[in-house]
């Protein structure tokens, strides 16, 4: 009997499989309504869910709801499934959504996420797996604001000050994995949950590796310490060799963000839409993808990301024609003689937008066009340029969400200082769209609205729409069951199997 269970010790030992990740800096709480930053954020995700997520095409399905309905435009019943347990062992019930929505507008919470609720006027629990939720109006991000993770009432009760808690180092989530070790500065050590509702994942373990700079990490990866990670465009097009990629899948698909030069509205120099196309004629920017990405990169020609539900098919890629450009600057009194000139100013501390300003600048002398170039440190370049609008053309980038919100960049009321409408941009239609989508909740719908605020927007030509910087990640080629997808590998990383 002994040497049997000795043998069974031996053999799960040998059997169990570890994903070595890295991870550049510590996370602060491992709290989902508290992890502000990208570590925090990267090691919540496995440990808690939330009642909705994004299925791999990026539409909104339930993960611990079960189902739901919205009765009225404005009330949302969703009922959760009766097969969730804690990573303790306790079962969730409908009080610790409750729970974590209060906790989330608790004014001795300091969190990024508020706001959110903002269209919310109530929460309640209609018995142990139901929950009501009642809306000011028709919202359009009534199930995405639920995408947040829920916490565990039963530990949570009677914290005086979440802030402060122990449970942001050490916490009790639902998710496939739960935290077996975590200390500041060092590894994490991530196991598998036993009793996830959706199954075991098949891999037992996952080991993020403590490794603050990229070149470690390449150097990692190399030498196959590390299982997945991101590559630069440099890296992938000149530092790999023929045995690198035979010993990893190298997996590229679009970021979800985008560059662009903004151009002043409220300038005189910008007004006349002739010279915004022509400024816009006179880029080349698959050539900017193909210097500054190695052409690991799309060109962008509008405000929402291809493939997303937002994105108009129909509008057509902007195509470069110097001569167009000159004969729109001429018809405007520009010429050699009297060039068209104006002023970009960017960021240190970024080389691709500085790379990309110098590019601009030599493909805009081939139309006649003057444009000076100048670079100030980050907070400075924030504080007395971007802020207070003081500036000819900015030349910046802007990360979107799966499901991006139109309002804060190009609703006319969101030109104020401190709101991110940088451009001043203003259009009745636009603005009448962006209300109605925001108490739209037929996705189908939503998608139409979007794609016409789509159309309109790179018609009225407030930005220089640049491009958007592939994302590549490369995995051990001993890892199975990968699936690329719209949102990404990791859709389905219950699924992967390492040998």
């Amino acid at each position: 009997m002994k040497f049997i269970t000795l043998f069974l010790i031996i053999f799960t030992y040998i059997q169990a499989s570890t994903l070595n990740l890295s991870i550049s800096s510590s996370p602060s709480r491992l709290n989902p309504i508290l992890a502000n930053d990208t570590a925090s954020s990267q090691i919540a995700n496995w440990l808690f869910n939330g009642l909705f997520k994004y299925d791999k095409d990026g539409n909104p399905t339930e993960d611990l709801a079960l189902s739901y309905s919205f009765e009225t435009k404005t009330k949302l019943i969703i009922n959760l499934r009766k097969d969730i347990k804690w990573h303790d062992g306790k079962e969730l019930t409908s009080k610790d959504v409750v729970f974590t929505y209060n906790t989330i507008l608790d004014p001795k919470v300091f969190n990024s996420i508020k706001s959110n609720y903002k269209e919310v006027e109530s929460v309640k629990a209609i018995d142990d797996y139901t929950i009501e939720v009642i809306y000011k109006k028709a919202y359009f991000k009534a199930l995405e604001i639920w995408m947040v993770g829920i916490l565990p009432y039963h530990i949570l009760k009677d914290e005086k000050n979440l802030m402060t808690s122990s449970f942001n180092k050490n916490p009790i989530g639902t998710g496939p994995y739960k935290l077996e070790n975590f200390k500041v500065g060092q590894n994490i050590k991530l196991k598998a949950n036993e009793n996830y509702f959706e199954g075991k994942p098949k891999i037992d373990e996952l080991l993020y590796k403590f490794i603050p700079d990229t070149n470690t990490s390449f150097l990692f990866l190399k030498q196959k310490k590390l299982d997945l990670s991101s590559l630069t465009p440099l890296q992938i097009d000149r530092q790999i060799d023929d045995e690198f990629k035979k010993s990893f899948k190298i997996i590229e698909s679009q970021s979800f963000s985008y560059s662009y030069v903004g151009l002043n509205l409220k300038n005189e120099k910008f007004k006349d839409i002739r010279i915004r196309k022509a400024l816009s004629l006179a880029i080349d920017r698959q050539e900017l993808v193909d210097i500054l990405f190695f052409g690991h990169g799309e060109v962008c020609n509008g405000p929402f990301l291809p493939g997303s539900f937002a994105y108009d098919e129909k509008t057509k890629p902007i195509i470069p024609n110097i001569q167009k450009a000159k004969k729109l600057l001429k018809e405007l009194g520009y010429d050699e003689n009297n060039p068209f000139s104006f002023e970009i100013v960017t960021n240190t501390g970024n080389d691709t937008r500085i790379n990309a300003a110098q590019i601009l600048q030599y493909q805009l002398s081939k139309a006649g066009i003057q444009m000076k170039i100048r670079v100030m440190e980050w907070q400075a370049y924030l504080n007395t340029v971007v802020h207070p609008r003081n500036y000819e053309a900015i030349l910046l980038g802007w990360s979107l969400s799966l499901m991006p919100d139109a309002y804060p960049l190009w609703h006319s009321s969101s030109d104020k200082t401190g709101r991110f409408n940088l451009v001043g941009y203003s259009n009745k239609e636009v603005d009448k769209l962006i209300e109605k989508g925001s108490t739209t909740i037929n996705r189908d719908e939503l998608s139409k609205i979007y794609k016409s605020i789509f159309k309109k927007i790179t018609d009225d030509i407030p930005y220089l729409f640049l491009y958007i910087p592939n994302s590549i990640t490369v995995v051990n080629d001993e890892i199975k069951n990968i699936e690329p997808a719209f949102t990404g590998i990791t859709h389905n990383q219950k699924d992967w199997i390492k040998p």
